[in-house]
C-alpha cells in the first residue's frame, strides 16, 4: 500500500518499487527518523512469530543448535540500521532489540516523521503489529519497511507500510531525504558479536577481544537460486561495493583499529575474496604498513582456489564460512574442486572453517538422507551449519517451485515457522509428513556426536596453525599467528581439560579430547598442564551448571540498544553512535565510484 493524500491505494509490486524510488519526504533532511528492528522477546513461542527454535542467535540457531552447554551463544546487532544511521544527515535514532512495551514507549514519548522497520520473513507478523502501533500513536509518520522481509512479493498487502524497500537502504533513504545518494560511505563502529557465551560462561568483552565488523559490499554475484540475499540486491552478477578499492577499505580498517583497539575484522561480504583486485591491494597495504590483522570472511571454494596459501596467510585469513551444499551439488562454485582436501589444507594452516550444508535437496530421500548427512559430517569442519532447502519469496527457487505448483497453501503453515530449521513451505518430491525437522536434528546431532564441540575443534585448528607457522619467516605473519594462539596454553587448555573430563567415558570423543590435550601439554608444558587441571575442573563445573540451566528452560535474549546520530540533538538519553570516515576527495580512488551497481564484471561460477 502507498499512503497518499489520506487514501490507501493498492499498487502492483513493481509499481510500489517505482513509487518508492521516486518518493522524497517533504521535510528532507529535517525529518526526524526512527530505525528499529522487530520487537522481542525472541526465544519463545508466541502469537507474533517468536519461536523458541528461532532465537536471535545466529550460531545457536543454525550452527551449534544441539551442542547444549558447548553451544556458541552470541548476538549480532542490526548492522543495516547502524549503516543507514551513520550515512544520513537527518536526525536519526536507532532502537535495536526492543521489547514491545519499549517500542510503544518510544512512540509515545518521541515524535518522528519517518519510522523504518527491518526484519526477516518469519518476523512479518511482528512487522505488521509494529505498523499498526505506529498508525495508532504516530499517524502522521511515514512507515518504511526493509530487510529480507521486503522480499515478500505482496508485503504491501500484508502490512500497512508506505514504502517497502529492497536492496540498498542507505541509498534509498538518502534519496528519500533529498540527499546525495552517491556520497561516500561512512562506516559505523560495529562489534561483530556481543554477549558471547560458551560452557556456562559469558566471555569477557575487553577492547580488542571482539572483532570489528566491516561491510565492504552487499549482495552476492554468484546468485545461487535459493539465496535471498542475492535476490534482494538484483540476483546473479549484481552487487554493490561500498568500498571499491583496497585503499578505501584499508583506510576504514585503520580507523576501526585505532578507535576500537582491534586487530581482527569480520568482513560482512557474501564472497569477500571474489573481489580479487581489492583484496590483493589490501594485502599490499597490510604488508607496507606492517598490519598483522586477522580477517574472518565468507568465500566459495572456487574463489579460494584462485589464491595461493601465501596470499591467504598474508591477508590474515583465519576463518572462512563456505557453502558445501551437498553431494553432487548443482552449484558450480563447487565443481571440479576437491573440497575435502581443500578444507584439510586450510585447517592445517590454522584457518578455521564453517561449512554450510543443505538438508532436503531435490535428490534427498528417506532412503539416502543418512548417507547425505554422513557426507556432510565427514568434512569435519570447525563449525557446520545445516539449513533446509527453502524457497524464500523473491528467489529463483521460489519462482520455479511456484510455476510447478509445488508451494504449499500459506494458510497451512505460519510464516514464523519457515526459518530453515523446522518445516518446508513446499511439497518435496520425496520427503513427507514433516520428516524434514527430524532430519535436521539428525544432522546436527551426528555432527556433534562424531566431531565433538565446535569450540574444541577451534582449539585443534588454531593449534595446527601455531605448530606450522609459529616460526614463519615473515614477522608480520608470525605476530598474527602468535596473537591467535595467545590463549592455547591457558583458557583453551582449561576448556580442553574440561572436555576431556566431560567425555572421559565417551568411546569416540574421549580419545579425541585426550589426544588434543596431550598435544597442548607437549607444546606448552607446565602452564598448559596447570590450566587444564585446575581450570579444567572449574570449567567442568560451569558446564554442569549450564546443563541444569538449559534443562530448566533457560533462554538467552539480547539487550536493547538506543542510539542517535550527531544530527539528533533532542534525544540526549540515546548514546551517540560513532563511525569511520571515507578517504578524502584527494585519494587515488574516487570515493563516489563505490556506489555503482556492478552487472558487467566477470563472475566466477
Amino acid at each position: 500500500m502507498i499512503r497518499a493524500a489520506g487514501e490507501l491505494t493498492i499498487l502492483s509490486d513493481s509499481a510500489i518499487q517505482a513509487a518508492s524510488q521516486d518518493a522524497v519526504h517533504p521535510l528532507g533532511s529535517k525529518a526526524r527518523v526512527l530505525l528499529t528492528g522487530v520487537f522481542g522477546p525472541y526465544a519463545q513461542d508466541d502469537k507474533y512469530g517468536s519461536r523458541k527454535l528461532n532465537p536471535m542467535e545466529l550460531y545457536h540457531n543454525q550452527v551449534t543448535r544441539t551442542q547444549g552447554p558447548f553451544s556458541l551463544r552470541m548476538f549480532h546487532r542490526s548492522w543495516g540500521l547502524m549503516l543507514i544511521q551513520a550515512n544520513i544527515e537527518a536526525p536519526c535514532t536507532v532502537l535495536d532489540f526492543p521489547v514491545l512495551d519499549r517500542f510503544v514507549e518510544e512512540l509515545r514519548t518521541h515524535e518522528y516523521d519517518i519510522i523504518g522497520i527491518t526484519g526477516i520473513i518469519p518476523n512479518v507478523l511482528k512487522v505488521k503489529k509494529m505498523c499498526e502501533l505506529i498508525r495508532r500513536y504516530q499517524p502522521n509518520a511515514t512507515i518504511v519497511v526493509g530487510g529480507h522481509v521486503a522480499n515478500i512479493p505482496d508485503l504491501a498487502e500484508q502490512v500497512d507500510a508506505d514504502h517497502c524497500v529492497r536492496g540498498d537502504g542507505v541509498r534509498w533513504m538518502r534519496r528519500f531525504l533529498g540527499e546525495d545518494e552517491n556520497r561516500p560511505i561512512r562506516h559505523p563502529l560495529i562489534k561483530s558479536g556481543l554477549g558471547t557465551r560458551n560452557v556456562g560462561m559469558t566471555v569477557r568483552d575487553e577492547p580488542g577481544d571482539v572483532a570489528a565488523t566491516v561491510i565492504p559490499s552487499v549482495g552476492c554475484p554468484l546468485g545461487c537460486n535459493f539465496c535471498s540475499t542475492s535476490a534482494m540486491f538484483g540476483g546473479k552478477g549484481k552487487f554493490i561495493n561500498f568500498f571499491e578499492s583496497g585503499d578505501e577499505l584499508f583506510h576504514v580498517m585503520c580507523q576501526l583499529e585505532e578507535e576500537m583497539k582491534v586487530q581482527s575484522f569480520f568482513m560482512m561480504d557474501e564472497n569477500f575474496l571474489l573481489h580479487k583486485k581489492r583484496a590483493l591491494r589490501l594485502l599490499e597495504l597490510m604488508q607496507e604498513h606492517d598490519k598483522a590483522w586477522s580477517l574472518y570472511v565468507f568465500s566459495s571454494a572456487n574463489v579460494l582456489k584462485t589464491y595461493t596459501t601465501d596470499q591467504l596467510l598474508g591477508l590474515g585469513i583465519s576463518w572462512v564460512w563456505m557453502g558445501l551444499e551437498g553431494e553432487d551439488s548443482q552449484y558450480k562454485k563447487l565443481h571440479g574442486i576437491d573440497v575435502r582436501t581443500q578444507i584439510k589444507e586450510l585447517q592445517s594452516h590454522g584457518i578455521r572453517i564453517l561449512g554450510s550444508s543443505i538438508v532436503g535437496l531435490e535428490n534427498h530421500t528417506p532412503e539416502n538422507i543418512d548417507a547425505a548427512i554422513d557426507y556432510a559430517v565427514a568434512y569435519d569442519t570447525d563449525f557446520h551449519q545445516f539449513m533446509l532447502y527453502t524457497p524464500i519469496p523473491g528467489t529463483p527457487l521460489h519462482a520455479e517451485l511456484s510455476a510447478q505448483g509445488r508451494l504449499k497453501d500459506p494458510s497451512t503453515f505460519s510464516p514464523a515457522d519457515i526459518h530453515g530449521q523446522l518445516i518446508f513451505n513446499y511439497r518435496h518430491s520425496h520427503i513427507r509428513d514433516g520428516q524434514e525437522g527430524e532430519y535436521m536434528l539428525r544432522a546436527f546431532n551426528r555432527d556433534f556426536e562424531q566431531n565433538g564441540p565446535s569450540t574444541i575443534r577451534i582449539v585443534r585448528t588454531t593449534l595446527a596453525g601455531w605448530m606450522k607457522h609459529k616460526n614463519h619467516p615473515d614477522p608480520r605473519i608470525r605476530r598474527r599467528i602468535r596473537w591467535e594462539a595467545r590463549e592455547l596454553a591457558t583458557t583453551f587448555s582449561a576448556l580442553v581439560g574440561a572436555a576431556a573430563r566431560y567425555y572421559r567415558h565417551h568411546a569416540a570423543l574421549g580419545p579425541k579430547m585426550r589426544a588434543l590435550l596431550k598435544q597442548l601439554h607437549r607444546e606448552f608444558g607446565w602452564k598448559s598442564r596447570l590450566f587444564s587441571s585446575l581450570g579444567g575442573r572449574y570449567v567442568l563445573r560451569k558446564i554442569r551448571q549450564e546443563e541444569r540451566r538449559l534443562a530448566a528452560g533457560w533462554t538467552y535474549e539480547p539487550p536493547t540498544f538506543y542510539e542517535r546520530n550527531a544530527a539528533c540533538t533532542d534525544n540526549p538519553a540515546a548514546a551517540l553512535c560513532r563511525y569511520a570516515t571515507p578517504l578524502p576527495p584527494t585519494a587515488p580512488t574516487p570515493a563516489p565510484a563505490s556506489r555503482r551497481i556492478h552487472a558487467d564484471e566477470p563472475v566466477l561460477v
